[in-house]
């Protein structure tokens, strides 16, 4: 899944796409560096660098704009989505276009579900949940998020009383976490705000039958 971005880099990705939908092209290098009092254009591009590294955005590092928005489309275009096939995965498996409704916030991916652990919560394998950058300020009980915690990510339901937050598991044989807000910063990952689900499996086309031809 992309990695999570410190406060520089999101102010950064969040510029680009609002520069983008008003000017239908990406700022400069010096462009970027002047919005951020930034005066060198080495350490721009290392910014650029890293969203492209974390999965945010396609770089081109020999065009002074080559910079391309992953995941976020323009107006009433669908959104190109980074597909994930486990919680673990860096590097997407695919994209799919789906209606900008159902995503709200820059930085979405979808999250391929596998197993039975969550049928009791009404998602089945094979099913695709939304995920969305959040802040821990923003979350409230009753979300459902994904959590990193003791080495291994999961899906979880967060309870909050104030700035206290409580990771309660979603399957058998996990147990609750109780976290700070601080320390929900890093083991939240972001907040489940969908699923898209195929009613029945995909199903391959036939191979086109050999037709012969006619004897001369």
């Amino acid at each position: 899944m992309p990695d999570q971005l410190t406060e520089l880099e999101r102010r950064v990705l969040d510029y680009l796409v609002e520069y983008l939908r008003t000017n239908t092209y990406q700022p400069s290098i010096r462009e970027i560096g002047r919005e951020f009092s930034i005066k060198s254009t080495k350490t721009v591009s290392e910014l650029l660098q890293a969203l492209a590294r974390k999965g945010w955005i396609e770089r081109d590092p020999s065009r002074s704009r080559g910079v391309r928005l992953i995941g976020i489309e323009m107006r009433d275009q669908p959104v190109s989505m980074p597909v994930f096939d486990s919680a673990e995965a860096t590097t997407a498996s695919d994209h799919i276009q789906i209606d900008r409704k159902i995503v709200t916030a820059h930085g979405a991916y979808l999250l391929s579900m596998s197993g039975n652990h969550l049928t009791e919560v009404g998602v089945r394998p094979g099913d695709l949940l939304v995920i969305e950058p959040v802040e821990p300020a923003a979350l409230e009980s009753g979300d459902i998020v994904l959590a990193h915690t003791a080495g291994t990510t999961s899906v979880r339901r967060c309870a909050r009383n104030g700035t206290e937050f409580s990771i309660d598991p979603l399957r058998r044989g996990e147990a609750a976490v109780r976290l700070t807000q601080r320390q929900a910063g890093s083991v939240i990952r972001g907040r489940v705000t969908g699923l898209i689900r195929r009613m029945r499996p995909a199903v391959a086309a036939e191979p086109a039958a050999a037709v012969p031809l006619p004897a001369n």
